[in-house]
């Protein structure tokens, strides 16, 4: 049995750390170490913003953002095209198609998918609050950006369904050849669906 090096409290920062996704025991032992190190520039600063995180951070009450203020910084900014909702599983995949900054539309944040054998039905998810929006008015495009998984397109029909008496329309990401990629390095299916939605030159 292996001996304690650490106080419980180092033992605690670590164990912590691990939970985070990317940081496994190993990383989280080496995160640690190096914050103790850097306590003055690293620790103290980190502890202190994520204790303002924990007080601030919330999630948005119209589209599932996280942030400061309620409705967030997107929801309340007056240059975004509030009628084209962009439709996202998690908060990562918000920040990630804004690092793009390919469109200025409104989003909405699903908080996973449909997963019948992980017990996550419909009503575990935002849907509703998001034909709620829909019905609404003024939506007159959703593009529908889930995952290429089978739990992300059973989620995408199912808000099709559900949408299905509203007049909007429903798109959804091109699937297919990455920017840069080569063709050798695909997977079959990526390479089957970027053939089907081909476009002309």
């Amino acid at each position: 049995m292996a001996k304690k090096v650490t106080g419980p409290e180092i033992e605690r920062l670590i164990q912590l750390l691990a939970r985070v996704p990317g940081l496994g025991p190993r990383s989280a032992r080496r995160a640690a170490l190096h914050m103790i190190k850097k306590k003055e520039q690293l620790l103290g600063p980190l502890a202190a913003a994520m204790s303002e995180a924990n007080d601030r951070v919330g999630l948005c009450s119209t589209c599932g953002n996280a942030d400061t203020s309620d409705p967030c910084t997107i929801c309340s900014d007056p240059t975004r095209d509030q009628s084209v909702i962009i439709v996202v599983e998690d908060v990562s995949d918000l920040w990630a198609l804004e690092r793009a900054a390919a469109m200025n539309a409104a989003y909405h944040v699903l908080g996973g998918t449909l997963s019948p054998l992980d017990g996550v039905g419909p009503e575990d998810l935002a849907i509703s609050q998001l034909v709620d929006r829909v019905s609404a008015g003024g939506v007159r495009e959703l593009l529908i950006a889930v995952n290429a998984t089978v739990e992300g397109q059973t989620t995408a029909h199912y808000i099709i369904d559900q949408l299905g008496d509203f007049d909007v329309r429903i798109t959804r990401l091109a699937h297919g050849v990455p920017v840069g990629g080569e063709l050798d390095y695909l997977d079959e299916g990526t390479l089957a669906a970027a053939i089907r939605s081909r476009t002309s030159f």
